[in-house]
């Protein structure tokens, strides 16, 4: 991966991730415009392959994370970073921060049960999540983010730490 892509991505990651650590949100002014330069930088880099590249990559982030999004669990801000840093990064990369972000943000919301000791609740909510799946029902309003008394992860935070640890050791050579 080229230091003119990986950079600007990293530096977009690492933003909202400050972002959605301060306000729990990030913002349109930010994912929107990371979008169109993700996608411009790869067309300078690469031409028509580099927009194929970037196109496939934000799709898939935005694929991938959809259905979250429609359940409630994860907000839309989340779901337009991965879009935006998609457009950068490309759909091979993109396969690999999102797996690492889901094991980022595991050990996050570990901790944050364990801090704020609700381990019996966090056990019922996924049951309920589980049921809810092989019902096939929505689940309850519980286990949503509209719910106040819900534990959240800042997923944006999980995502910018996982693309850190990728550009790292892109960095050293791995």
């Amino acid at each position: 991966m080229k230091l003119i892509v990986l950079l600007p991505a990293l530096a977009l990651a690492l933003i909202a991730g400050w972002t959605d650590w301060r306000s729990r949100r990030i913002p349109n002014w930010l994912t929107v415009p990371g979008f169109a330069v993700g996608i411009l930088v790869n067309i300078l880099a690469g031409g028509r392959l580099g927009l194929k590249t970037s196109l496939l990559g934000a799709g898939l982030g935005l694929l991938v994370l959809f259905p979250f999004v429609m359940l409630r669990s994860l907000g839309a801000g989340d779901w337009k970073l991965a879009g935006a840093v998609g457009a950068f990064v490309g759909p091979d990369t993109m396969v690999t921060l999102l797996m690492g972000s889901v094991f980022v943000a595991g050990a996050m919301a570990l901790l944050l049960v364990i801090y704020k000791r609700r381990f019996k609740q966090t056990m019922r909510n996924m049951g309920g999540i589980v049921r809810s799946m092989l019902t096939f029902r929505m689940p309850g309003a519980e286990v949503s983010l509209d719910n106040p008394d819900s534990l959240k992860v800042p997923y944006g935070v999980a995502f910018a730490v996982t693309t850190l640890i990728f550009g790292v050791g892109k960095a050293w050579g791995r």
